[in-house]
């Protein structure tokens, strides 16, 4: 599929090869779904393929691929597995985040780190502080060096492969950054046995008087960085969505009913009409917003919510036709059908949550300001 807006010939390059990585990835998508395993395979074959490299801005040392090229990658690769895309997300968006958040200090090793092949992951979500996972509301307290921490942080996929992790805290009452090197203060709290996308291993995390040092803090997120999480997030439930439509093509093409094709029936050629256009609509949305993003438009980074909002919704509707239609075919543990349903459940769950933005695009729309918004 040709994208609407010009890319580099370098950029294409890339996606080309992305959708030749996608190939093994989708083969062994239903395997670590099942066993719950990281893709270790695929994540060492996106940073020896130079995707890493590709993506981290050329101001850290990289080569800065534009929005809406790295947004093509995303969905390229959540479509064939969307753990895979998902752990590398969050890879992305620590290593990344780290290199520029402490440009000034010790930017230049993280991003040296990032380009050596190390994992990092975001260990930023509180159990208490619900999606306001750049607001935490656990408290570090000063000691030499630094700032302990006490507390724990949910939902950090690939942790069991992090050489660094990213995490936030309160310090003098205000959100603060730094990078965490794990050691025996960080403990991996085995209760993983989610319901979808369950090759992340998003774990819960416990810090036990975790020195926050000096040296690794770096600044608050600014409108200049690179945010490769917020343009990624809609990308992940806009490959599942193209991976559950396809599913339902497939298996309607190929159910004999009264002989007849399952697709010759009138209800659901209706019912595909129906998500497929407004997936599109969707994906026509998100790829204006990366332009925006590309362009310098301010107003890019406040519509990557309602992209996220509409990718969500989208992908979870056709994941549930995708039931509908399959019938009891679909409901077997073998059929991709369910696995694309339990995948696109848990897009709409990642910060922000599909009730969260709707409260604040319908806020938005209202005009309710935000200290009377839920009043």
């Amino acid at each position: 599929m040709s994208l609407p807006f010009p890319l580099t010939a370098a950029e294409e390059a890339l996606i080309a090869r992305a959708h030749e990585l996608a190939v093994g990835f989708a083969e062994r998508a239903a395997e670590h779904d099942e066993n719950a395993t990281l893709p270790t395979e695929n994540l060492a074959a996106l940073h020896t393929e130079g995707f890493n490299r590709a993506v981290l801005p050329a101001n850290v040392g990289g080569e800065g691929v534009s929005y809406q090229a790295f947004g093509e990658l995303v969905r390229i690769f959540a479509e064939a597995d969307p753990s895979t895309a998902t752990v590398w997300l969050m890879h992305l968006g620590a290593g990344i985040g780290l290199a520029q958040l402490t440009a000034d200090t010790r930017g230049s090793f993280f991003a040296d780190e990032f380009l050596a092949g190390k994992h990092f992951a975001n260990a930023l979500s509180e159990p208490a502080s619900g999606n306001r996972f750049l607001n935490p509301q656990q408290e570090a307290v000063a000691v030499d060096g630094g700032f302990a921490l006490d507390g724990a942080k949910r939902f950090v996929s690939g942790s069991e492969l992090a050489d660094y992790l990213m995490v936030n805290a309160r310090v003098d009452d205000a959100p603060a950054f730094f990078a965490v090197v794990p050691d025996d203060t960080v403990t991996i709290i085995p209760i993983w046995d989610t319901l979808g996308l369950r090759a992340t291993r998003s774990q819960l995390l416990s810090f036990s008087n975790t020195v926050l040092t000096h040296d690794n803090r770096g600044r608050g997120p600014g409108p200049g960085d690179f945010n490769a999480v917020g343009a990624g997030l809609p990308h992940i439930s806009l490959g599942v969505a193209d991976a559950a439509l396809a599913s339902i093509v497939s298996h309607a093409q190929g159910r004999i009913i009264q002989g007849a094709p399952l697709s010759h029936q009138q209800w659901v050629q209706f019912e595909v009409a129906d998500v497929q256009s407004r997936l599109e609509g969707a994906r026509a949305y998100l790829r204006q917003t990366l332009w925006q993003l590309d362009n310098g438009q301010p107003q890019g980074f406040a519509n990557l919510g309602r992209a996220k909002y509409l990718t969500n919704k989208i992908a979870v509707e056709i994941a549930q036709l995708g039931v509908r239609i399959g019938g009891a075919s679909g409901y077997l543990r073998t059929s991709p059908i369910q696995r694309h349903l339990r995948n696109a459940l848990g897009g709409q769950l990642m910060a922000y949550s599909t009730e969260v933005l709707a409260g604040e695009i319908g806020a938005e729309v209202l005009g309710v300001n935000a200290g009377e918004a839920g009043a």
